[in-house]
């Protein structure tokens, strides 16, 4: 038996063809395990993570002294693939995840079917769940939304959360575009739940207004959640929304015990004892909440920054929105396919900037320095760094 790893790392990843006729084609075979339980489907640009997590840590609060089975899916990983397949929290068994990753990629192959990384990820969540007899199952949008593998299930109700440029390569070059697109995933004669702040608010409505689907438009919520940063309570609005539409009867005492702890790794993440912040703000918008937290609770801190992402990123917007003056600028040239290197820097920021070149060079200059530490950008660099 192949490890899961090689299997998938063969696959298509940054070359994607978006499509759903793949998909339909396996799970067709499959007998549809996409339709064996309820789903809550969430797509955006930011804060898809935050919000599914928070809609999973809700139900499975609410169910955890019953045989009720809440599963999660979410992308991308930090260390592990298994990480992105959850029942009731618990990651899928790396001996179970092999076996289906065989099994399914071997299945796919003799029916001459050629699946990407994400879609035959998303066919072993779908089997997993289908399987251990999951209830429910809380799925995030890997890209977009219409032609995204994930968007063959029929869910109860849809989450979409805020929306900015990114992935301008495939999803459009303007909110409009990218909003028709992560639309994609309102069923007919269901739920969408949105905030009236998403920049795509208006495209979504009529979206919505086409499919029959009843729009419900998230509001601030006044429970008394302690959240590190401010944009998790915009995250918490539309998550709290979609708990009350579910159809259940969750109290807000439930959903108070359910998040009075909560924390999505890598988000705004701050160790107090090695005064560092860890966030996995990979695009313009997620810098810029990134940079107003900064601001709010490290306002007279010295700041060292070490950042690095991928070249199909808008960097330049990003490290203009990053970087105070008064930032100490390392880049950081991590070992990933589609990485940026450095060399490919806006000038001005070369020469800003000292290049760290490996995860030991890293780790040593984080131990060495005493004031505050970012280390931010893409979520598979904190992964190469933290593992």
């Amino acid at each position: 038996m192949k490890s899961a790893k090689d299997i998938l790392t063969s696959h298509t990843k940054f070359q994607i063809n978006l499509g759903l006729n793949r998909m339909k084609q396996i799970l067709s075979f499959l007998n549809h395990p996409e339709n064996s339980f309820k789903s809550i489907h969430v797509a955006g640009t930011n804060g898809k993570g935050s919000t599914c997590k928070m809609i999973n840590d809700m139900l499975t609060e609410n169910f955890k002294n019953s045989d009720i089975k809440v599963g999660l899916y979410t992308s991308p990983h930090l260390f592990s693939y298994t990480e992105r397949i959850k029942i009731n929290n618990v990651d899928i068994p790396e001996y179970v995840f092999n076996r289906l990753i065989n099994d399914i990629d071997n299945y796919a192959k003799e029916r001459n079917i050629e699946l990407t990384e994400f879609e035959l990820l998303t066919v072993v969540a779908f089997y997993y769940f289908y399987i251990k007899k999951v209830d429910w199952a809380v799925i995030e949008v890997g890209l977009g939304g219409k032609y995204d593998a994930t968007n063959l299930i029929t869910p109860v109700l849809s989450v979409i959360t805020s929306i900015s440029l990114d992935h301008t390569e495939r999803l459009g070059d303007t909110i409009g575009k990218i909003a028709l697109e992560k639309a994609g995933i309102i069923k007919p004669n269901t739920k969408t739940i949105v905030s009236k702040d998403n920049l795509g608010y208006d495209v979504i409505k009529k979206v919505a207004e086409k499919t029959n689907s009843q729009l419900i438009d998230a509001e601030d919520v006044s429970l008394d959640i302690d959240f590190a940063a401010d944009f998790q309570k915009e995250n918490f609005a539309l998550a709290y929304c979609a708990i009350k539409n579910s159809g259940l009867n969750i109290t807000d005492n439930t959903i108070k015990n359910a998040l009075k702890n909560f924390k999505w790794k890598f988000r705004t993440d701050y160790d107090e004892e090695k005064n560092l912040l860890i966030d996995g703000a990979h695009n313009p918008a997620g810098i810029k909440v990134l940079r107003q937290y900064l601001d709010k609770n490290f306002k007279n801190e010295k700041n060292t920054i070490i950042f690095g992402c991928l070249k199909n990123k808008d960097y330049k917007n990003m490290l203009d929105i990053l970087l105070n003056e008064e930032d100490i600028f390392y880049f950081y040239e991590f070992d990933y396919p589609n990485a940026l290197k450095f060399d490919e820097l806006p000038e001005k920021y070369k020469q800003k900037a000292k290049k760290l070149s490996s995860k030991k060079e890293v780790i040593e200059l984080i131990s060495k320095i005493k004031t505050l530490k970012t280390v931010c950008g893409s979520l598979y660099m904190l992964g190469n760094i933290f593992k």
